[in-house]
């Protein structure tokens, strides 16, 4: 008799930049997933990939959704794609894991949580970061209440001139070009604000107001510039959490790197150095209440505070060209929950969540400001 737990059958949709962050990061997951396949519009690029990793290559899309094998499909295709290619596998009676967004406007990505909900299926968006080792320590310092409540949440996105810095020359393990032109027109908050915005979400409850500010500021990008492009590549917001806490969010390809997450309490506050990082520090920081201890926060700030990481329990393998993030960690997750006949965490209302306020952060012109977002998000129940 075998007793091996059966794997979750994956396919993946699209094998770009972003495939290869995902590959490099299965190994970790091996007793949670079974990679069944690969299907791309780009045949010499399919072939390659393929190659590269043993595995097998469907021959068309409508081969993929054919196989009964494949439980879930891992939309990696470009944004423009997410919608149309998450909506064909729900129709197929496939559950969707799709990288960000979840859709480029609203009403689809709300159309898509909706027809997964009507046909028994989990539709989940990455970034899956919040699941991870620091987010989880962060959130297991707020909830001790160990420096007392938490009143106010700020998060940097910052990237640098990214069109400075030779992104020209980017690849991935395969090969595959950063795709320069998606990343722009779809924009860096679009792109990258999930990433806080999972954190708040999850440690604070849904947002009730979003006040933001957006604009392009450096329309020139260099050789990969969109045509027509007026995508912002800064954005400011003001949030609003079911909670009471307020938060302020900044995302640009502007300002030079900074990714902090602060989380400010009556007694002190917590801070991890760069949410794109599992293990980053992770501090509690007290208050500082005397002259002195002004004075030593003023020298020494998120260093002179108690270290919350914990030893990892196993081995993570991480990307070797990409940030050390796991980034098959979702689709894991994602698997272990719909075995156990249980929504996984990022499921649905909280990823179409995710979407509504990234998109008004990104479009206060359109959305207005404030703006009160319409979706609310399932409480998130911790890892651990």
């Amino acid at each position: 008799m075998n007793d091996t737990p059966r794997r979750t059958g994956i396919a993946f949709v699209g094998c770009g930049f972003v495939s290869d962050l995902y590959m490099e990061t299965l190994p970790n997951w091996t007793d949670v997933l079974e990679h069944l396949g690969v299907w791309d519009i780009d045949a010499a690029r399919l072939e390659h990939f393929t190659r590269t990793y043993d595995l097998h290559a469907f021959t068309s899309f409508e081969d993929l959704l054919a196989n009964p094998a494949v439980e879930i499909v891992v939309n990696l295709t470009n944004p423009s794609q997410h919608y149309a290619i998450s909506k064909a596998a729900l129709e197929a009676g496939k559950h969707v894991y799709s990288e960000k967004p979840l859709a480029m406007e609203l009403d689809q990505a709300e159309e898509l949580v909706a027809l997964a909900a009507e046909r028994g299926l989990q539709v989940v968006s990455a970034p899956s970061s919040v699941l991870g080792d620091a987010a989880q320590r962060l959130w297991e310092g707020v909830r001790s209440g160990q420096l007392g409540a938490p009143r106010l949440v700020y998060a940097e996105i910052d990237d640098g001139m990214v069109h400075r810095i030779g992104y020209e020359t980017w690849q991935s393990v395969t090969g595959a070009y950063w795709p320069a032109k998606d990343e722009f027109s779809v924009g860096c908050t679009l792109e990258h604000a999930g990433y806080a915005l999972t954190w708040m979400v999850a440690m604070f409850g849904s947002v009730t107001e979003v006040t933001s500010v957006a604009a392009l500021l450096i329309p020139q990008k260099g050789p990969h510039t969109p045509d027509n492009y007026v995508t912002p590549d800064f954005s400011c917001a003001l949030l609003k959490f079911e909670s009471g806490v307020v938060g302020r969010l900044t995302n640009s390809i502007i300002a030079p790197h900074d990714h902090h997450f602060r989380v400010f309490c009556d007694e002190g506050h917590f801070f991890a150095k760069e949410i794109w990082d599992f293990g980053t520090p992770v501090k509690s920081v007290p208050l500082a209440t005397s002259r002195l201890a002004r004075q030593l926060e003023k020298r020494l700030g998120w260093e002179a505070g108690r270290n919350l990481n914990k030893t990892p329990t196993r081995k993570v393998i991480y990307s070797k060209r990409g940030h050390p993030m796991d980034f098959a960690l979702g689709p894991a997750e994602m698997a272990q929950a719909i075995k156990v006949g249980q929504a996984p965490r990022l499921a649905g209302d909280f990823s179409l969540h995710i979407t509504e306020v990234s998109l008004a952060i990104q479009y206060p012109e359109v959305y207005g400001t404030p703006y009160e977002p319409r979706s609310r998000s399932q409480a998130i129940i911790p890892m651990s």
